[in-house]
């Protein structure tokens, strides 16, 4: 009796998780894709997507999610900034993968993929070669390797030519960023930090299959693919449906409010500065100090990680990186150097070409700048004009 209890436990065991042990799926099985909708977190904000592989004779009910990623290492944050975060696949029961989804109040949506017996088993035989710890882990990357992009890819991979792409399951193309902001309030502040960061490379049309980094055009694409000249996806089917309406944002907490609550005590100080002919010198410290920290964190996105994203962000022409320096200059006690004139007319210039890059539509900057682009030119123009006037009065050094 006690062999019989081993040997019963060890077949659960098998079939729980040792799908690797090459389990041949029965014809009742199913294989379909899981699309998920946003999350309130910046890293959900754009859905998910996942394979789910159900075989009712074997007991299995999988979720393979290449959309894992471990907070836990002391350098992750590093390696986010780095670009060389690196997600993993990841396995589940579908009742544990929904109950999360369900908590989170995100609807989830599901679509039955149209496979032989044949298709279906070699597909999990690929995802279980896949799960297997040497080779679970990916590089990964934004717009071009993610939980959707994953896909797609896998299904390429092991259809090839019998998997036909359809270019029309879109009306109209949009741009990486547009395709963001589709995903994002605008009026947020992760909508305002992504502009900021993000450089002019995102301003360019996504191809048809590129909008495929999202899950939701991934969705779409399914019931428009064919294999073997037949419709890859069945109707789309509802998991869950969120119970909970969207929430509403606080005004008061927005980018909006503050950025231009930021400019009416900016022009306000100013315009006390011009009338008593002075400089408050906590206020261009931390203008400086701010905006050349940013200039910073932009300039190290550039040029020093390996995202691909962040290149060419001329963000970098009115956040700029010297102010950093510059800000110690104006929070001293000395005279401000004879070079300071010339250096607030080189800020000037740039000011307006950031307006003139935005113009031609070198890059699309986000509208949030708009107050803190007038508070600076504000600001500098106060500063030029008072460092020239002293200058050549011979008045006290400002």
């Amino acid at each position: 009796m006690q062999s019989k209890n081993i040997i019963l436990l060890f077949f659960l065991t098998l079939v729980t998780f040792g799908f690797s042990q090459k389990i041949e799926l029965s014809p009742l099985s199913e294989i379909s894709v899981l699309t998920c909708g946003p999350g309130d977190d910046l890293y959900t904000s754009f859905g998910h997507s996942a394979f789910r592989v159900q075989d009712r004779t074997l007991g299995i009910d999988a979720v393979y999610n290449y959309g894992t990623f471990d907070f836990n290492p002391p350098w992750f944050y590093l390696e986010f900034t780095q670009g060389k975060l690196i997600y993993s696949l990841g396995r589940q029961r579908m009742e544990r993968f929904l109950a999360e989804y369900k908590y989170y109040d995100r609807w989830v949506k599901e679509n039955k993929l149209n496979l032989s017996l044949e298709e279906r088993n070699k597909l999990f035989q690929f995802l279980e070669h896949n799960y297997l710890p040497e080779n679970r882990d990916y590089r990964y990357d934004f717009f071009y390797d993610n939980c959707a992009t994953k896909i797609w890819d896998v299904l390429k991979e092991n259809f090839n030519n019998k998997l036909t792409f359809s270019p029309n399951y879109i009306e109209e193309q949009y741009t990486f960023r547009e395709l963001i902001h589709q995903n994002l309030e605008f009026n947020s502040w992760a909508a305002f930090g992504i502009d900021l960061a993000l450089g002019s490379v995102i301003d360019k049309k996504a191809t048809p299959q590129e909008h495929m980094y999202l899950p939701a055009y991934i969705m779409k694409q399914l019931t428009h693919a064919t294999l073997n000249g037949k419709p890859l996806s069945e109707k789309t089917k509802v998991v869950f449906e969120p119970v909970r309406g969207n929430k509403n944002s606080i005004f008061f907490t927005s980018p909006l409010f503050w950025l231009n609550l930021i400019l009416i005590l900016g022009i306000a100080l100013t315009y006390n500065d011009f009338r008593k002919k002075r400089r408050t010198k906590w206020f261009d410290f931390l203008l400086f100090f701010i905006t050349g920290l940013a200039g910073l964190l932009l300039f190290h996105l550039w040029f020093l990680t390996e995202h691909t994203t962040t290149v060419g962000n001329f963000n970098l022409f009115w956040v700029f990186p010297l102010n950093l320096a510059v800000a110690f200059f104006m929070i001293s006690k000395k005279p401000l150097p004879v070079w300071i004139s010339k250096y607030l007319l080189l800020l000037l210039v740039l000011l307006g070409a950031t307006i003139l890059v935005w113009l031609l539509n070198i890059q699309v900057f986000s509208p949030m700048i708009i107050p803190l682009l007038i508070l600076l030119a504000v600001r500098y123009l106060f500063l030029f004009q008072l460092s020239n006037r002293i200058k050549t009065s011979n008045n006290i050094p400002i």
